[in-house]
Parts: structure tokens; C-alpha cells; sequence
């Protein structure tokens, strides 16, 4: 699933691309903005994958927007106005799409983006999400210390609470980053929010994940290569 936002400062063209991604399976479009500032706040705590944006703006114009915009968020530009097309190649959006865009247009647009966040490696993303009992769970990496497998189940410790999900720990591990290292049998742990190294465990904010016999190497090369 991408996750999506929408900025322009017409309400009608905003419309528009709801109403095309609501018809899109791949695509959530989380929040539209008609404030190019507001949409930067949203971003500070919601990172997202794409960003549909309008060129030809108040104050602040998408070309401009897109320089400010996290980094590996890509963009799909909208307008009205075709002498932008070259100038939204060159910041290398995913597409460019010129108002009015029928929604077989749109979708091209977005099998563009779907296309790309398939081939990006895993160390480029910021969370994934994981299957509960109860739906998808938002995971940010930089919440997660540790997975750990526990026969046909994983469980997920994060700063503030544990999710349980029905997988394995070899699924999760290609979601990934290089910066979580499978310490044993049972456990992946951040090395991120590692505080201590110790022989038998790393230690990270009172917790401890333990090193198997096993698995000593390849910890002690991570961390060498890391210093």
C-alpha cells in the first residue's frame, strides 16, 4: 500500500484526486492540503511515500515545496500549466500529470510510484506495517527494538507497547534495514538503539536481546564495521 497526500490550493482539483484515489487499490491518500505549511507540519510526524502536488501555488510553489519535502518522498506533479513539464522531469518526479487528468491517466501515474517503492531497497523506507488480528499496524523502525519469534508468531517490542503477528522471523527479516541484525535464533534487534555491547547481549534501554554462539560473529563484524 502507498501512503499518499495531496497538495493544491483548489478545493475542486483536490476533489478530483480523491475521488481517483478512492478507486486506486494500491493507493491510501491520508490527508489533501490547500497550505503548502500546513502540509509540512503533517509531514514532521506522518512521513509518507508520495505526494501529489500542484506546481503553480501562493507563497510557497511545488517546485519550491519539493525541495523541502523529507528525504525519499516522491512526487507526482500537478497542473494546469504544460511549460512546467520539463523543469518537474529535472527534480526527477515520479510523473507529471497536466489538469484536466482522466483517472486512467491517474492510475498510470500511480503504477509509476507502485513500480518504484517495489524496486527502492528496505533501507530507504522509515516503517512498514505489520498484520494484527485487529488490521495493519503502522511500525516505524525507529520505535522498534527488537522482533522476536516465538514458534508461528513474532512480537514486535516498541518504545510503548509489544504487537503480536502471525508470521515468521524470516518473513520480516527482508522488510528490514541493515541496521537490524539477527543476534539469535529468536531475535532481530536495532542496532540503532543499542547502548552496550556485550558478549553474550546487547543492552538498550534497560532491555537485553541475547547473542547466540552462532551468531557472535556476525554481530562483532557489524559493530566493527559500524565504529
Amino acid at each position: 500500500m502507498i501512503n499518499a497526500i495531496a497538495i493544491d490550493d483548489e478545493n475542486m482539483a483536490l476533489e478530483v484526486i480523491k475521488s481517483h484515489a478512492s478507486k486506486v487499490p494500491f493507493l491510501e491518500l491520508a490527508a489533501t492540503f490547500t497550505d503548502a505549511v500546513q502540509s509540512l507540519e503533517y509531514l514532521k510526524s506522518n512521513p509518507v511515500e508520495l505526494v501529489f502536488l500542484d506546481i503553480n501555488m501562493p507563497d510557497i510553489s511545488g517546485v519550491e515545496l519539493a525541495a523541502l519535502l523529507p528525504k525519499d518522498t516522491q512526487v507526482i506533479f500537478t497542473t494546469a500549466y504544460s511549460d512546467y513539464a520539463v523543469q518537474g522531469f529535472e527534480l526527477d518526479a515520479i510523473d507529471y500529470l497536466l489538469k484536466p487528468f482522466s483517472l486512467v491517466r491517474f492510475l498510470k501515474a500511480c503504477q509509476k510510484a507502485q513500480e518504484w517503492m517495489e524496486l527502492k531497497p528496505a533501507n530507504r523506507q522509515h516503517y512498514l506495517y505489520i498484520k494484527t488480528s485487529d488490521g495493519q499496524v503502522k511500525v516505524k523502525f525507529i520505535d522498534l527494538f527488537c522482533c522476536e519469534a516465538t514458534g508461528n508468531y513474532v512480537t514486535f517490542h516498541l518504545r510503548t507497547e509489544k504487537i503480536l503477528s502471525r508470521m515468521t522471523l524470516a518473513e520480516i527479516e527482508k522488510s528490514l534495514p541493515s541496521s537490524f541484525i539477527r543476534t539469535h535464533r529468536s531475535y532481530i534487534v536495532n542496532t540503532e538503539l543499542v547502548d552496550k555491547v556485550e558478549r553474550h547481549q546487547l543492552l538498550s534501554e534497560n532491555q537485553n536481546f541475547p547473542i547466540s554462539l552462532s551468531y557472535m560473529d556476525q554481530v562483532a563484524a557489524h559493530f566493527d564495521s559500524n565504529r
